[in-house]
């Protein structure tokens, strides 16, 4: 017997969110959809004592906790004029073992801000098995005024069972594009990380060729909302401890340290001790972050360091923005 509901056209994987204001200064979740593998939850919402008063948090997550090979998750995002979203995720997504060199998984993500509007997107990193193959593609349309805060990071997989980087293949692609007011878009950044078992010569292969990280991220900030962070990070790497800069041996030559330098010192011992390695540079209006350390952890602490201090994503996105980098 022929099913008396019409055929539906979602695909598997796909999901959409879309927010608007509505009068006189309120952010609203006008549309939100998924389908399996994929989940989008809304949580507590973050209270503004200005407009656009609410900023909403939602979590992006998919079945198991992760990606089986194969599987491919597309989303996308459109947020109006002054709006704001927080999307997070609750745990690393895992990557699953491939069958084979044609079964790939993927994940992708399309986001439109509006003039004023603001994403703030801090997952937790990707977590690919032994044997695993994965491709992922974020693409971002900023109006002018608008702001992104992007973090995209991949572990080396499950350290416990001795899986030191086993992956067969991971590539991550993201691109920050400008929109004028006139309808112009202009490509502002486009940045590849390939991460090969095949291409990474040497005897030791892609365990060689990271040179002894376990976890290799990215941090994109552009907008007003996150000016203040990104020169909180160009000013933090330019005062980076150089050799010769000073003789930390002599008590005497050691001066009184402001609340800054005292957290600016205690987070130098805490990169020396976590191996973490990383810059900072401003790229055709963006500020770019590159880090690497020896365990997912201490990136963890080191970058909830620098966000917590300086603060601005609490205060325009709510702590939920920041659970990825819970202590």
């Amino acid at each position: 017997m022929a099913s008396p509901f019409a055929a539906s056209t979602s695909q598997l994987g796909s999901g959409t969110i879309a927010l608007i204001l509505l009068p006189p200064s309120t952010s609203t979740l006008s549309t939100l959809t998924y389908t399996y593998p994929l989940k989008l939850l809304p949580s507590s919402m973050h209270t503004l004592p200005h407009a656009p008063h609410l900023v909403y948090l939602i979590f992006l997550l998919t079945y198991g906790g992760g990606l089986v090979g194969g599987d491919a998750i597309s989303v996308s995002i459109t947020l109006a004029p002054s709006t704001r979203l927080a999307l997070v995720t609750q745990g690393s997504t895992k990557l699953f073992k491939s069958s084979g060199p044609d079964v790939v998984s993927r994940q992708s993500l399309e986001v439109k801000v509006g003039k004023g509007a603001g994403l703030c997107y801090l997952p937790d990193p990707t977590q690919p098995f032994s044997e695993s193959r994965y491709e992922q593609k974020q693409v971002f349309e900023v109006e002018e005024g608008g702001s992104v805060a992007v973090l995209d990071w991949v572990s080396e997989g499950r350290r416990a069972r001795g899986e030191v980087w086993g992956l067969e293949r991971w590539v991550g692609r993201n691109e920050v594009w400008s929109v004028s007011g006139e309808g112009g878009i202009k490509l502002m950044l486009r940045d590849n990380v390939v991460l090969d078992a095949q291409m990474s010569g040497g005897k030791e292969g892609l365990v060689g060729s990271m040179d002894g990280l376990g976890v290799f991220g990215t941090l994109i900030l552009k907008g007003p909302l996150f000016e203040g962070l990104g020169k909180f990070f160009l000013d933090e790497f330019r005062l980076l401890t150089r050799i010769g800069a000073r003789n930390w041996g002599d008590a005497a030559n050691v001066p009184v340290l402001s609340k800054g330098e005292i957290n600016r010192v205690a987070r130098h011992k805490l990169e020396k001790v976590a191996g973490v390695l990383w810059t900072a540079a401003s790229v055709r209006g963006l500020v770019l972050v590159k880090f690497g350390a020896s365990q997912v952890e201490g990136a963890r602490k080191w970058l909830g360091s620098v966000i917590k201090e300086e603060r601005s994503i609490q205060t325009d996105f709510g702590e939920g923005a920041l659970i990825a980098l819970r202590d």
